[in-house]
């Protein structure tokens, strides 16, 4: 071999590498991950804290991937009716969607016991920590599939106890509930009327329009905010607080099954963590704004009753023979039924046992006869 054969090597060598680096640069840059967007609808009017609630989780899910995925949550009505939610996400027409599960009361009675009736003395946190960790969230699928509703549910967000609800006169005994027109919703409709009361389950945005018009003499919603914007003080000045109707109910997002599942791993888990988040940041707002909105109701001359003990005892007895005959009518209500009875009573006993009276605390710094402040 020449001499000349060494610097000839080196030189194609050289070529060979330039040509291969000028290649990289002449080829189109790889086009990042294409946004995948997803069409959801609430429940809720527009100007209802629930749907706030409802773009709150869509914006945490947003925030964190990054612009991978894009969740646009639009109001009741503006697809389908808040009542046609679960049907409308499991064909398809809506990718997702923000309720509550009593909404499908009419599917399958146990849906209602997320959160409709006492939930044998659990509050709605504790309810949530059955559905975690308790076999809530196995129930519920089991649920789906016996209607054939192929939908990914997500149960969060524990809300507060909710008021007896709004009526003309004040609800004094038992009794002053019968004939009244009243509106709620789930196994209440029928804890309700065994105590006497005619009830009509209207959407949360039809409620003040009815009790205007005289169609009905009272009803519940949830919340102070809520009841203030939807404008129950307009129209009605009394409001009865305390109530076993809906004392532990939460929220529910949920997403069109072959949707949900067609998602790469790592976009599930932001979902994940991110109805995780949602679930804190909504009670941290919810005693804000509910706070703050109560002292509100009360600037407007809407006058507040604890229900009497007695109603509220009437309730619990009522529940009990719903629930007694629902489940001897459907078998996955009495599973359900069953399982939170086993969780409530041993996470109950402890919740009870270990917590501290907070009330004694509030009463000793505010109370009448509470210590004047320093300083």
């Amino acid at each position: 071999m020449s001499n000349t054969s060494a610097p000839r090597r080196r030189f194609l060598k050289k070529a060979a590498t330039g040509a291969g680096a000028a290649g990289v640069l002449a080829a189109p840059m790889i086009a990042s991950a294409q946004t995948t967007s997803l069409r959801f609808q609430s429940t809720w009017p527009s100007k209802d804290i629930f749907h706030e609630y409802a773009l709150d989780f869509a914006k945490k899910v947003n925030d964190m991937a990054g612009g991978r995925l894009k969740i646009d949550v639009l109001p009741a009505g503006a697809v389908v009716p808040a009542f046609q939610l679960l049907e409308a996400v499991n064909k398809g027409t809506l990718d997702g969607g923000h309720g509550v599960l009593v909404y499908h009361y009419g599917k399958n009675t146990a849906l209602s016991l997320w959160g409709s009736g006492p939930s044998f003395g659990m509050d709605a946190n504790m309810l949530l920590a059955w559905h975690n960790y308790g076999g809530g969230k196995d129930l519920l699928a089991e649920i789906y599939k016996s209607i054939n509703m192929d939908v990914v549910s997500f149960v969060y967000g524990p809300m507060p106890t909710q008021p007896l609800g709004w009526f003309k006169k004040p609800i004094a005994r038992v009794e002053d509930l019968k004939g009244v027109k009243f509106r709620t919703v789930g196994i209440a409709v029928d804890v309700f009327t065994a105590m006497g009361a005619a009830v009509n389950p209207l959407p949360g945005g039809e409620i003040v329009p009815a009790l205007d018009r005289g169609l009905i003499d009272g009803a519940e919603f949830n919340n102070a905010s809520s009841d203030r914007v939807l404008g129950f003080p307009d129209v009605v000045k009394n409001c009865m607080l305390q109530s076993f109707h809906q004392s532990s109910e939460q929220f529910e997002i949920l997403f069109n099954g072959p949707k949900y599942n067609g998602l790469p791993a790592e976009l599930k888990a932001i979902i994940d963590y991110a109805v995780q988040a949602a679930s804190a940041d909504m009670s941290w707002k919810a005693i804000h704004r509910n706070s703050q909105d109560y002292i509100e109701l009360k600037k407007a001359g809407v006058k507040f009753y604890k229900t009497p003990d007695a109603i509220l005892r009437a309730q619990l007895a009522a529940y009990d023979k719903v629930v007694s005959t629902k489940a001897g009518e459907n078998p996955l209500f009495k599973k359900v039924l069953d399982s939170q009875r086993a969780f409530a009573q041993r996470a109950g006993q402890w919740q009870n046992d270990y917590s501290v009276d907070m009330k004694m605390a509030y009463n000793h710094y505010f109370g009448a006869k509470a210590p004047a402040k320093k300083g």
